[in-house]
């Protein structure tokens, strides 16, 4: 729950104090927070499935911020869109992990409703 939590301060702050981004870094922060956001919601699915761990949190989240930020440098330095993979990839674990989460929460509502009937 703090990791929900810890995801709409920070949104809330980025809305409503007046952060400008300079154009040249702005792809470097979507990826990173792309990145980010995967964590954040793999560590929400870890929570509902009991299998949370904070250090397997806090380095994914470090970890892949990290790496999604060096490759998408290296390949502005080499002219290649090296950032579309991290973009594939942590947009298709975004979608999954969500899928997952939407059908623990469906599972626990369902299951809920048929203990109230009995």
């Amino acid at each position: 729950m703090i990791v929900l939590f810890g995801l709409v301060l920070g949104v809330l702050l980025g809305l409503f104090l007046d952060v400008r981004i300079p154009d040249a870094y702005s792809l470097y922060v979507a990826v990173a927070i792309l990145a980010a956001f995967d964590s954040v919601l793999g560590a929400w699915k870890a929570h509902l499935q009991k299998t949370y761990d904070s250090w397997v949190f806090i380095t994914g989240f470090f970890g892949n911020t990290i790496i999604a930020t060096l490759l998408t440098f290296l390949g502005e330095k080499l002219g290649i869109p090296m950032y579309l993979a991290a973009v594939i990839f942590f947009g298709g674990r975004l979608f999954q992990n969500f899928a997952t989460i939407r059908r623990s929460l469906l599972a626990h509502k369902i299951k809920g409703e048929h203990h109230e009937e009995v």
